[in-house]
Formats: C-alpha cells, sequence, structure tokens
C-alpha cells in the first residue's frame, strides 16, 4: 500500500529573514518498499541555524524537501537486522515519513551512515540533540579543539541555546570558568542557577562591552563562537594572548542580505591577527560537518557519547528542548529560532512511537 506522506519544500530562497510564505506544505505518495528498503515515520526533527547559510541560500534548493536531522521510527522493514519498533538516528528533513536503507548518511557525512538509537543512552530526541550533533559539536569543539584546560575563562555566545548550554556545563566540568553570552535576564539567569554558569552577560542590556569586561576580569582564554557580529567585537578587545577561539556558526550574519554582508568571525579575527583554531589545529575555523558522529574519522565519538549520556545521568549536565508539536509548526519554530525565540535546543515532535 501507498504511503501519504507530508513534506515541507523551500518554495522560494528567503530574502533576508525566512518569512512563512518560504515554504509550502506538500502531500505526496511514498511507494511500497521493496527488498532492501524500510518505511521510516518520523519522531524527531532538529532544526538548526546552519539551514539557513547552506540549504537555504542555495536556488538549487527550491522545491526540495528542507534538510534536517531526524529520529525515526521503523514501521515496516525489508531488511535483516532491522526491525518494526527500531528507531533510526537519520538526515530524512522535514517530512512524516520517508524511505531508507542501510546505506544512507546522517549529516550528508560519508563517515556516518543511519544508526540504530539505544534508549538506555537517553530519551529519542536527544540523539538529535544533546547526545548528537549539537553534543558533539560542544564536546569536539572545547575539549579536542580549544583544548579547554582548569583554570581557563570559557566565555560562549548564545549560551541558553542548543549548543551553548551543553558548552558552558563541559567547560565547569573541566574545572574551567564559564562565562554565558544570552539574550533577556530570563536566559541569563537559566544559565546560572540552573546550568551553572559563572556568569552570563544579557547582550539586550544595551552595554554588552563593558559588561562583559566586567565578568571577565582575566580576560578570555577560549571564545566559543556561536554568533558573531556584535558580541565578536565586545569579545575581541579581551582575548588573551593565546586565546582560542574555535568557531561554530556566526547566527547573527545569516540573514544578510548581499548589500547587508560583513565580514565572517574567521575573516575579522585574521584582520586583527588573530590565530583561530580549526578542527585540526588549522586556522580555518571549524563546523559541525568535520567531528560530529560515530564516525571513522572520529573513533573518540563513542567514548564522548558514554561520558555525556553519563554526566546526564550523574546530574552534571542538564538540557532544554523548545519543541513544538506537529510538522506544521516547523517553519515558524525555524523562524523563531533565527530570532532567538527558543530556548534551549529547538526540534520538532512529529510523532509519538507506535502512533
Amino acid at each position: 500500500m501507498a504511503t501519504i506522506n507530508r513534506s515541507v519544500i523551500m518554495k522560494s530562497l528567503p530574502q533576508g529573514a525566512p518569512r512563512p510564505d518560504d515554504f509550502e506544505i506538500k502531500t505526496s505518495e511514498l511507494p511500497a518498499i521493496t527488498n532492501g528498503q524500510m518505511l521510516l515515520k518520523t519522531r524527531w526533527l532538529t532544526l538548526d541555524p546552519y539551514m539557513r547559510s547552506g540549504f537555504m541560500a542555495d536556488p538549487n534548493n527550491v522545491g526540495r524537501c528542507v534538510i534536517g536531522g531526524t529520529v525515526s521510527e521503523v514501521i515496516e522493514s525489508r531488511v535483516p537486522g532491522w526491525q518494526p519498533g527500531d528507531l533510526v538516528v537519520g538526515y530524512y528533513g522535514w517530512q512524516e515519513y520517508s524511505i531508507g536503507t542501510p546505506e544512507d548518511l546522517q549529516w550528508n557525512h560519508p563517515d556516518m551512515p543511519i544508526e540504530k538509537w539505544d534508549e538506555r543512552l537517553g530519551p529519542a530526541s536527544t540523539a538529535v540533540g544533546v547526545l548528537g550533533m549539537t553534543g558533539y559539536t560542544a564536546y569536539e569543539g572545547l575539549i579536542n579543539v580549544a583544548r579547554v584546560a582548569p583554570g581557563d575563562t570559557v566565555v560562549v555566545s548564545a549560551a541558553s541555546g542548543a549548543v551553548g548550554q551543553v558548552v558552558g556545563q563541559i567547560a565547569k566540568i573541566k574545572g574551567a570558568t564559564a562565562v554565558g553570552i544570552a539574550g533577556g535576564p530570563e536566559k541569563c539567569r537559566y544559565c546560572v542557577e540552573t546550568l551553572g554558569f559563572d556568569a552570563c552577560v544579557d547582550y539586550k542590556a544595551g552595554n554588552l562591552p563593558a559588561d562583559l569586561a566586567a565578568a571577565v576580569p582575566a580576560g578570555i582564554d577560549i571564545y566559543f563562537e556561536n554568533v558573531g557580529g556584535d558580541v565578536l567585537e565586545a569579545v575581541i578587545p579581551l582575548l588573551n594572548p593565546g586565546a582560542r577561539v574555535p568557531i561554530c556558526g556566526f547566527v547573527a550574519h545569516y540573514n544578510d542580505t548581499p548589500e547587508q554582508r560583513r565580514q565572517t568571525p574567521l575573516q575579522r579575527l585574521k584582520a586583527e591577527g588573530l590565530k583561530v583554531l580549526g578542527k585540526d589545529g588549522s586556522t580555518e575555523g571549524f563546523a559541525f560537518f568535520g567531528f560530529t558522529g560515530l564516525s571513522a574519522r572520529h573513533p573518540q565519538a563513542e567514548q564522548a557519547l558514554q561520558e555525556m549520556s553519563g554526566w546526564i545521568k550523574a546530574g552534571k549536565l542538564k538540557y532544554r528542548e523548545s519543541i513544538t508539536e506537529g510538522l506544521s509548526s516547523a517553519p515558524d519554530a525555524f523562524i523563531g529560532m533565527l530570532a532567538g525565540r527558543n530556548f534551549g535546543k529547538t526540534m520538532v515532535k512529529i510523532s509519538g512511537q507506535g502512533e
């Protein structure tokens, strides 16, 4: 029997900030699966800023289903070793159903095949959040790229967001001082009172350079970059000699039109004569594609997953998810995330297991 599938299509490329009418929900039929295939029902969909700077900036993607990491349930299988009820971590995008094979990839990464999720590690949602790409980004960037050490002062922007909340807590676990930058008093209180940051500066208060300087009297040893723009400008004068600046993203730039385009954080820091660490110690910055997932290229990933899962169970690593329900909520949730309206990891619950 054919399966009725709904998917969110990129109707038009955003000009500046995405708008609801840039997206369209389409209904189609999926054919019956054949040998070597599985019918997958999406349970969780992750929404992440990189979608705006990559997929939504490419004219070739107009008319295509929006990309995105997923946790799906196997509904029907004609693949040995994959059974109905298994949870699959994949990259099937903004849709309710998909047809998968064991050769499919996560994040389009050649070293990251789809995998089964073991809920003993954490709830299914964490597979595309704190124990997925988000967590690996924080772990790899802070521990293996920036090489955080006891006594370091670590500053992270978008501190209450998906990656930032993990960065600050790992900094504390490793004996460093954690200072966040977030938008609004509620998010700053959360970082300090719930997550255990030493301080959090509200960039919306209107006095970011002075407030940040007061929060880091000994300067900054590691700046974990998620934002760019005015936040980076406030950070630059406070960087200590030998400071490490891993670049995860720069969401403040993603909605810029060609006329508004500014230097990227990497370009800006190079203009200051500063060295920016890359994923292999290079000077090219880093993006999550290089180090997330249980890939052959990163044998420490299994250790990272077990370690972060253990921290959660021990109460050392907390996380917050900003969840909306149903596929149709994805465009507005994505738009809100880019505008900073999310609180924690942004994701969409498409369905529950067995539904």
